[in-house]
């Protein structure tokens, strides 16, 4: 469906306004479809986002600010976050001993099966693969790249 259609606005002020609309209103739609996808598992985004990054660590553990700079939300109490996903079992926390004021985290096994589980749902959900080929999916990663520089 067309955003003009979708918020029943006729007009835009210029193409830039339309698009800007169009990706918030993008962002949203597919926000609330991976939400309920991160519900039905008992997580939220934010914990998730912490996950797929330690998972991408391959056992090695990753300080408190290693994750913190690249997560998708830039103002997570990471502290906080931590906390929920260590009484989960799905990360481990301990103090650096080399530098006893770093924190590192590391995924467990229950948190890559976890990641496992939810990796189908959360990809059905983004309706990416079906609205996208791959070369539509690549131009529009490489637009968004252009939009944040």
């Amino acid at each position: 469906m067309k955003i003009h259609d979708s918020i029943r606005q006729g007009k835009f002020e210029t193409p830039q306004a339309k698009a800007w609309v169009n990706l918030m209103f993008t962002y949203h739609h597919v926000m609330d479809r991976t939400r309920k996808v991160f519900k039905d598992f008992g997580i939220t985004q934010q914990q998730y986002n912490v996950l797929r990054i330690l998972k991408g660590k391959k056992n090695e553990p990753a300080t408190c600010g290693e994750v913190k700079q690249v997560m998708l939300d830039k103002n997570p109490d990471l502290s906080r976050l931590s906390d929920r996903l260590l009484a989960k079992g799905l990360i481990n926390r301990e103090v650096n001993p080399q530098n006893r004021r770093e924190i590192e985290l590391t995924i467990t096994e229950k948190g890559l099966e976890l990641i496992a589980a939810i990796e189908i749902p959360l990809k059905e959900s983004s309706g990416l693969d079906d609205a996208l080929t791959n070369a539509e999916a690549e131009q529009l990663s490489e637009l968004l790249d252009k939009m944040r520089e």
